[in-house]
């Protein structure tokens, strides 16, 4: 099979290596008899695989003393509830969210079940860019904690800087953990589907705070009963993430997607990587005229840059044009139209290679 050069926002490409090494261990897992998705999450051999899966994302991210790291299921759809579960008592508690796009609007949905939940700062008109170092911040006194989703797959902008604040930050990374150095110690929360940096979908990696599980105690007295036990981020971190029985598979395929990031030089090689093949496609992009990125200049995606041709209808003949020559992927979101190429970071260079060679042709062809 040839495989055909991947663009998709996720469930997103995965290097041949990582896939390899996941199909060998279907019949079975090194000498156990059994194979991968066959073994207890019990046993010694997943017991192992867990634990390498969390000291490799130790290691990439710098995460501090003290901070439980979980594997848990739900994807960051389940996240936007848990958290907030998690931090607000109720009416009285306060927490703020920078409202950037599509997640983080889902994400306010749901965090207002939990508390008084207010936008720090706001989109309008233009979906196209984020707050930038400087840009005022409607941030409360008394609010708990601030929420923003570091990097918006729909509309290709991303943070480069975090929002500026003292107060607890947490994050929705889904779709750019681990492809850049993080400061991992000024959140209380980071958050990400696994399915776009770090493996298939199934499994969300979940990093909590020594702070944030004080806040899970306090929330827990005021609640008959106490927190849901899926919910309780307390239990998931003395659990080890075993609670009840995890995605074996998603987390062995995570293990060994960290590898390959750590074999690759880390989240610093990573970051380089990706700059590379952005500055490429937005060179392309910002060249003749032909194309329009999405986004502004200061608040374009390493990991989704989107663009658009002269007209709708050019774009999706594009669309169509590139998916037969095995460039997939490329329809920018249902709710916004366009184009969009999902580079995350087992994207190679070539593809972004052959995806800029037929945008010079379809360029000299319909220009």
């Amino acid at each position: 099979m040839a495989r055909k050069h991947n663009f998709s926002a996720g469930p997103a490409f995965m290097p041949l290596s990582v896939i390899e090494q996941i199909q060998a261990t279907l019949p079975e897992l090194g000498e156990t008899g059994q194979g991968l998705m066959e073994i207890s999450h019990r046993s010694k051999p997943f017991e192992a695989i867990r634990d390498s899966a969390e000291a490799r994302l130790r290691r990439l991210m710098g995460i501090p003393e003290g901070y439980a790291v979980l594997f848990l299921q739900g994807g960051a759809s389940m996240q936007f509830y848990m958290h907030a579960r998690n931090l607000l008592a109720g009416p009285d508690d306060k927490a703020d969210i920078i409202l950037t796009g599509r997640w983080s609007d889902n994400a306010i949905k749901e965090m207002r079940r939990c508390g008084d939940v207010a936008a720090a700062w706001q989109l309008s008109g233009d979906l196209n860019h984020v707050p930038q170092p400087g840009d005022a911040l409607n941030l409360r006194d008394d609010a708990r904690y601030v929420h923003f989703t570091s990097n918006n797959t729909v509309y290709g902008s991303q943070f480069h800087a975090l929002p500026e604040t003292d107060k607890p930050l947490v994050s929705d990374m889904s779709s750019d953990i681990c492809s850049r150095p993080v400061d991992v110690s000024r959140h209380a929360i980071i958050y990400a589907g696994a399915q776009k940096n770090l493996g298939p979908s199934g499994v969300t990696a979940v990093i909590v705070s020594p702070w944030a599980l004080e806040q899970s105690s306090r929330v827990d007295a005021t609640i008959p009963g106490g927190l849901p036990s899926m919910l309780d981020y307390r239990l998931m971190a003395k659990k080890d993430s075993m609670f009840n029985t995890p995605n074996t598979l998603g987390i062995f395929a995570l293990e060994k997607m960290l590898a390959w990031i750590e074999d690759g030089g880390g989240v610093e090689a990573m970051e380089a990587r990706n700059q590379r093949k952005a500055d490429a496609l937005y060179a392309e992009i910002d060249r003749s005229g032909f194309w329009t990125g999405c986004t502004t200049v200061e608040s374009r995606s390493l990991m989704n840059p989107t663009w658009r041709g002269p007209s709708a209808a050019l774009d999706t003949t594009f669309v169509a044009e590139a998916t037969a020559a095995g460039l997939l992927g490329l329809k920018g979101h249902r709710s916004v139209g366009g184009l969009r190429a999902s580079i995350y970071n087992a994207c190679e260079q070539s593809s972004i290679e052959a995806l800029v060679s037929f945008m010079q042709d379809f360029e000299r062809r319909h220009g």
